[in-house]
């Protein structure tokens, strides 16, 4: 049973968010209120631009003096939300994930289509090589669509002889555009944030009235995983896109991938950005700094 923290929490998010027949600027409207602004004021923060992309460096002190990288894509259903809405969102995932995080600002859909998205991801990883930042030292890591686009960039560097970072950490990660995992198509319960047509119809402005949402770059779990990095994929039985790290997890094994799934019961969909507010929330992502601690062990 989910802790009385938790239950609070849900109680502050009702159905309605997800809508799918919503045009672009109301889901980006109700997108930025889901996605506060507001910084710790402990935060570390440097603003830089990598390869004519805009980022922004992000630590607390409970990351310590680590020299490891997590190149986290954001989310937001490829249409919203900016580097302001995910700095305090990285902030909170270097108080259990011992690294320095930097967050890109990719071009939106559905202004910016696939596979724009993925060069941009590509053009900063390339950025962090050429400052002298060994790739055993990097690790991707992508909530919700940015799951989808940080795995399509692995693909892409690995097609392209580009030596890979050391893991993968994706946070309810969405690798389906069409959500035909049973988690979405038989859900647990009611998730506020998402649903299988609101993901269906994000998916649509990701790549065009013409474009293919089965292709492997747009949803991963048809791509060759084979060569990737190590992955952690955490879910909520809740969130309604669950199957899309199951499906993945299963293929990936197939592909000799080492994957550890965290299913975390009752939760809904990016919980870990909640995560400060309730116990399962923090538990998960201390399994996350775990994980990256044991594929970037600390320098030497």
């Amino acid at each position: 049973m989910a802790s009385k923290e938790y239950a609070k929490v849900r109680e502050l998010f009702k159905p309605g968010l997800a809508v799918a027949s919503d045009p672009t600027m109301l889901v980006r409207e109700k997108m930025t209120a889901t996605h506060p602004t507001a910084k710790p004021k402990d935060i570390i923060e440097r603003l830089e631009t990598i390869a004519g992309v805009p980022c922004a460096w992000v630590t607390t002190p409970d990351a310590g003096d680590t020299d490891r990288v997590v190149l986290l894509v954001h989310g937001g259903a490829f249409v919203s939300t900016k580097l302001p809405h995910y700095i305090p969102y990285c902030a909170g995932l270097s108080r259990h994930i011992p690294a320095r995080f930097l967050v890109h600002e990719y071009s939106l859909a559905p202004e910016a289509r696939f596979p724009t998205q993925i060069d941009e991801t590509c053009a900063v990883y390339r950025g962090l090589l050429d400052q002298g930042i060994a790739p055993e030292r990097i690790a991707f890591a992508g909530d919700s669509c940015g799951g989808g686009i940080a795995v399509a960039s692995l693909c892409t560097l690995r097609d392209a002889g580009t030596p890979l970072p050391a893991c993968f950490m994706g946070f309810t990660p969405w690798f389906d555009l069409e959500q035909e995992g049973e988690a979405a198509t038989k859900p647990m319960g009611v998730d506020p944030f998402v649903n299988r047509d609101w993901i269906r119809a994000r998916g649509r402005d990701y790549v065009g009235p013409d474009g293919d949402v089965r292709a492997p770059l747009v949803s991963p779990l048809h791509a060759d995983l084979a060569g990737l990095p190590p992955m952690f994929l955490s879910v909520g039985t809740v969130d309604t896109t669950a199957d899309d790290s199951t499906r993945l997890a299963q293929r990936a094994g197939r592909a000799n991938v080492s994957v550890v799934l965290d299913v975390n019961a009752e939760m809904i969909h990016g919980f870990h950005g909640l995560a400060a507010m309730f116990p399962e929330g923090r538990a998960s992502l201390r399994r996350a700094g775990a994980f990256l601690r044991e594929h970037v062990p600390d320098a030497a």
